[in-house]
């Protein structure tokens, strides 16, 4: 009998949704979880037809607790457990902390725990939603690891620096309210009205033009790294392509004719 999969995914419209369907283990990452991944998000640049995705965990416990220990344990007796920053020549590789070009956004649905890697998956997410009851934390320096998937660069970067070097280097939990503070997280909502709020930002980034959103992730990514002057003279590819695209027409047109644009993706 064959194992049961590790991940769903199913397309909505014009919207992607993929679960992490491990919630008998509070959604823990196995190595098997992240090929599965590594195709979805394939799959997901290539289709035209997905706008956004919505990433969320099974269950309502976590979202994800990070990378399987008992795994990880059994790979450290095998003595094949040594590892550091990224996935480069692991399974799922590029996995989506490391997708640095993914060009459609992703909107993290976050419930219960988002612990070391599932952490880490949230932040490379671009809106990240969490009900009231979501605890955020890196515990890897605990257990004489560290936040390879790219949790040491993001953090210090969404978080001012002090704070973010507090949980790196404690593996100190961090509640939903205080990451909205943090302007970590864009909405802290009830439980209940978690999936009521993910639709609104999904609905709200739907009505823009798929080009636009697209460009406008590639340059404020780039933002991060580049001073500003070269920001200004740098050239981006989803940014060219929006610039001559029939929506960079359409949208001004519908405005004009006082009427809702009716966005392509060409």
């Amino acid at each position: 009998m064959a194992e049961p999969t590790r991940v769903r995914y199913e397309r909505k419209g014009r919207v992607g949704y993929v679960t992490l369907d491990r919630p008998e283990v509070l959604n823990a990452m196995d190595l098997r979880m992240h090929e599965e991944l590594c195709g979805i998000w394939d799959e997901v640049e290539a289709d035209p037809e997905v706008w956004v995705v919505v990433l969320a965990g099974a269950g309502d416990r976590a979202f994800s607790v990070g990378q399987d220990l008992k795994e990880l344990a059994e790979r450290v007796r095998a003595g094949t457990a040594t590892s550091t920053f990224g996935s480069r020549g692991k399974p799922g590789y590029p996995r989506l902390t490391e997708r640095f070009a993914l060009s459609k956004p992703v909107v993290a649905r976050v419930q219960g725990f988002a612990m070391g890697g599932g952490f880490e998956l949230a932040l490379a997410c671009d809106i990240i939603v969490a009900a009231e009851d979501a605890v955020f934390a890196l515990p890897e320096a605990k257990l004489g690891l560290i936040a390879g998937a790219g949790g040491v660069f993001r953090l210090a970067q969404q978080l001012p620096y002090r704070a973010a070097l507090g949980h790196l280097m404690t593996g100190r939990r961090l509640s939903a309210r205080r990451a909205l503070e943090y302007g970590l997280v864009n909405d802290v909502v009830p439980a209940g009205e978690l999936d009521d709020c993910v639709d609104g930002w999904v609905r709200d980034i739907l009505r823009c033009a798929p080009l636009s959103v697209r460009a406008v992730k590639e340059a404020a990514a780039k933002a991060l790294t580049t001073p500003l002057e070269q920001s200004f003279a740098t050239r981006y590819v989803w940014e060219e392509r929006r610039m001559h695209s029939r929506d960079a027409e359409e949208g001004p047109l519908a405005f004009l004719e006082k009427r809702e644009p009716e966005w392509t993706g060409t």
